[in-house]
């Protein structure tokens, strides 16, 4: 059976050869009807490069590629650290692939299953669609996933309902009965929602106490330090205040501890705050939080893959982290 060419995608697809290369090389410039055309051809006549060029290049180069969105968030530089770090005395150099739509995702996935850039790719907090873990799959691209399983990939994975219900029960035990929760609102299409997990076991476990979190104690916004502070002042003007909240973030923490001081309120006696996840900030400004290893999830993540890539006969994993919760000042 003859090799499928390029020529042969483009002919089928309806293109030109130089809009094929785009797909492959910088999917962002097509536009979206057209790069999925060309990806359909793709998967239709089971295109791959010539054998030998692809061989060739990755005799030469190790690469482990990182999919990742939020790249400026600070809990997803503490997991790239653990990366790095796992990386350092390997064979393999680290290319970090920035995610920031759905179609995106789903078309660097489509080009690197296609250019077989990469031995390995971790993913970190982003869904998978069956499209794209068949392509995976046909690539033969070992792939670990981070906070999202799915059936074949190894994972790294945390119970944000525990977590949740662990800020809910320590705040309950400190005698609060008034809670609120500060967490995430319009969450884009490519980022999966622990946030919902986490307010989810949080009132879970404040309604098997015998209480309740009404919807005016639940303050969700765009993720950020600013949007938190807003919504925190929210709540403290509440003819019921809260008096203990709980926040999917440290980061959201933060915002919630500046509105605190803002109007005055003696942090924890008038308000107890417990963040997610201790980031290296949160020792520095005494935040109570849930603790998930964040660091130590990119390092696990990477000897799954190392060790996949090693001997393909081993099986995949899923791999759960504790959460610890780590009292300090704020609550």
């Amino acid at each position: 059976m003859p090799q499928v060419t390029v020529y042969d995608v483009a002919g089928k697809a309806g293109v030109s050869i130089s809009t094929i290369s785009r797909v492959l090389n910088a999917p962002e410039k097509v536009n979206a009807a057209t790069r999925e055309r060309v990806l359909t051809a793709i998967d239709e006549l089971g295109f791959v490069p010539k054998a030998e060029a692809v061989a060739r290049s990755r005799r030469v180069h190790g690469r482990i590629g990182v999919l990742a969105p939020f790249l400026t968030y600070p809990s997803f530089v503490q997991r790239l650290k653990g990366v790095a770090t796992a990386l350092s005395d390997s064979r393999y150099e680290l290319v970090i692939y920035y995610i920031d739509s759905l179609s995106r995702l789903n078309s660097t996935i489509a080009s690197l299953a296609v250019t077989r850039r990469l031995d390995g790719v971790i993913m970190m907090a982003l869904p998978v669609e069956e499209a794209a873990a068949n392509r995976l799959r046909r690539a033969d691209i070992e792939t670990v996933l981070v906070e999202y399983p799915y059936e074949g990939f190894s994972s790294i994975e945390i119970d944000d309902l525990a977590g949740g219900r662990l800020a809910a029960e320590y705040l309950l035990a400190q005698g609060h009965r008034r809670l609120g929760f500060v967490g995430d609102a319009e969450l884009p299409d490519y980022a999966i929602h622990n946030s919902e997990r986490r307010l989810a076991g949080y009132r879970a476990a404040i309604e098997s106490a015998g209480l309740t979190l009404p919807d005016d104690r639940v303050g969700l916004a765009p993720h950020a330090v600013e949007t938190a502070r807003q919504q925190a002042h929210r709540l403290l003007d509440l003819p019921e205040p809260p008096t203990a909240v709980f926040c999917h973030s440290d980061t959201q923490a933060m915002g919630v501890l500046k509105a605190a001081r803002e109007r005055g309120v003696a942090v924890p006696h008038g308000l107890a705050i417990v963040g997610f996840d201790d980031l290296e900030v949160a020792e520095f400004i005494g935040l109570t939080t849930v603790r998930q290893p964040l660091e130590e999830s990119g390092r696990v993540a990477v000897e799954l893959l190392l060790a996949r890539l090693a001997d393909r006969s081993r099986a995949v994993q899923r791999v759960w982290l504790p959460l610890t919760l780590v009292r300090r000042e704020t609550a």
